[in-house]
């Protein structure tokens, strides 16, 4: 069973209270839910809306064709009645005259009876919300208004599998909680600003501060500051303000502090399209910074895997002095995932703090000696070099302890995709019943050797990513000398659609 059902409105009119409402009491019922979330750069108006597909089944992406279209305003239905199947159904304002400012809570209590869910289930969802009569009388009214269509009333309780919903966002920032961090420094920047929100909430509860400065180059300054004297540092940030940094990266390169940049990209270049998804800045992020220095990049494709590497990202920065970059966008970020939670193991990241200091530590944005002084000695510079490079292959070997890649699908298949970040869920879903499989990059710096082994062992080899140039295939080039022919890129701000894409893989499996 899978369904896909849009709930479309202008800002402001709660839209996104629709979805969270629904998916809630779906995820507590033990179905599974997949949330996309579209809105263009406006506080009020403009066209919002958000993909809600359901399903029995694990899901990680949405598709084209739709199965009910939810409108608050006008708008909706024209833009995306084009999209519902024919046996789809439609709600909207004018089921509900007269109804003012609860008519997103009137259109949820209608959807959850069209699911035939209960109606107690939805009016304890609702009180636990708003508790006021006027938002319960709402619910009561959408959902008494409607018949059932669909039949998801009885389902294994969640609490009993453990099935959970969570953000790309909620993911890094539960990482970071993980990870004991201090400090989390950011300047607002979309796609970015929603882990700020989420761990400026967390303050007095786990003792940690969220500090946001006058700009990006204060951000990524303070961090390395507060570095230095120990702290466990975290900086967010989107392209442009990542742009801003760069510098100061490399003056983490020669300084050797630990440091952890989340960059959530977004389509550039220059301002570019601020609310969408694009998966272009994979180079910046590999090379962003003047000189050679260690860096690890690690690119996450579910909120579950987030949470993860973000605990990862800390352990490698603190344990090597390095710079850790958690590289994710809109789509990852806002997109919101069900999974059944199992006991991960959170790694137990140390803290300078810790050490035993008995001598003055010195560092410098110069080339210097052991000591933290200022040197142009050609001797010390090649040995400061080699010390960096040394460092590097000590990385390597402890990443190879982790996930740096994941397969999925007919493991014995000789086709092969390969994608990475926020494609992977679409990739997931597509490749159901293919004769194909998935070989997600979750390491993009260093990058496993595990690559190059599957596709020696494939016939044929597929590029699955979002951006104009294929920038993962370009990587895998350079450090496997194989060339990826065959691509499948999208570059319209938008994800992929999980059965446009799984047409495509398909057509490229009988050719």
């Amino acid at each position: 069973m899978r369904l896909n059902i849009l709930i479309g409105g202008r800002a402001g009119q709660g839209v996104n209270r629709v979805s969270e409402i629904v998916s809630k009491i779906l995820v507590d019922k033990g179905y599974f839910v997949f949330n996309y979330r579209d809105y263009p750069s406006l506080i009020r108006g403009g066209h919002n809306f958000n993909i809600l597909s359901i399903s029995d089944e694990e899901i990680y992406s949405f598709e084209s064709k739709l199965d009910g279209v939810i409108a608050l305003d006008t708008k909706t239905l024209g833009i995306h009645k084009k999209s519902l199947k024919k046996d789809g159904f439609t709600l909207s304002r004018n089921d509900f005259p007269g109804m003012g400012i609860n008519l997103n809570i009137a259109l949820a209590g209608a959807l959850t009876k069209i699911l035939g869910v209960e109606k107690r289930i939805l009016l304890n969802e609702v009180k636990k919300k708003f508790n006021n009569d006027a938002s319960i009388g709402a619910a009561k009214q959408g959902f008494d208004k409607f018949e059932r269509r669909y039949s998801l009333g009885k389902k294994e309780s969640a609490r009993k599998n453990r099935t959970i919903l969570m953000s790309g966002s909620e993911g890094i920032a539960k990482g970071f909680l993980d990870s004991k961090a201090d400090l989390y420094i950011a300047y607002p920047m979309t796609p970015a600003t929603p882990v700020m929100h989420l761990l400026a909430k967390e303050q007095v509860r786990n003792k940690l501060l969220v500090f946001q400065p006058e700009n990006e180059l204060a951000v990524i300054n303070s961090a390395i500051g507060a570095s230095f004297t120990g702290a466990k540092v975290m900086v967010g940030t989107s392209g442009g303000g990542y742009d801003l940094m760069t510098e100061s990266l490399s003056m983490q390169g020669v300084a050797e502090v630990p440091l952890v940049v989340y960059l959530a990209s977004r389509p550039g270049p220059g301002t570019g399209v601020p609310t969408y998804s694009t998966q272009a800045d994979l180079d910046i992020a590999l090379r962003g910074g003047h000189g050679e220095f260690p860096r690890i990049v690690i690119a996450p494709g579910t909120a579950e895997q987030a949470r993860r590497v973000t605990n990862e990202a800390f352990y490698l920065s603190q344990k090597f002095n390095a710079l850790s970059i958690i590289l994710s966008d809109k789509h990852m970020a806002e997109s919101e995932y069900s999974f059944v939670q199992k006991k991960e193991k959170v790694l137990l990241v140390p803290s300078t703090k810790d050490l035993p200091w008995k001598k003055v530590l010195r560092v410098n944005s110069y080339e210097h000696d052991g000591y933290g002084n200022t040197t142009e000695d050609p001797s010390i510079v090649e040995k400061a070099a080699n010390g960096r490079l040394k460092k590097y292959a000590k990385i390597k070997r402890e990443v190879k302890k982790l996930e740096m890649v994941k397969l999925y699908g007919n493991k014995k298949s000789k086709n092969l995709v390969l994608g990475w970040g926020s494609s992977t869920g679409a990739i997931i879903d597509a490749i159901e019943g293919l004769d194909v499989k998935f070989l997600q990059v979750v390491y993009m710096k260093p990058l496993s050797d595990k690559i190059k082994e599957e596709m020696s062992k494939s016939e044929k080899v597929l590029l699955v990513e979002a951006n104009v140039t294929g920038q993962l295939g370009r990587l895998v080039r350079e450090k496997t000398g194989i060339k990826i022919d065959k691509k499948i890129l999208k570059y319209d701000g938008r994800p992929f659609e999980k059965d446009k894409l799984k047409e495509e893989i398909a057509r490229w499996i009988k050719n």
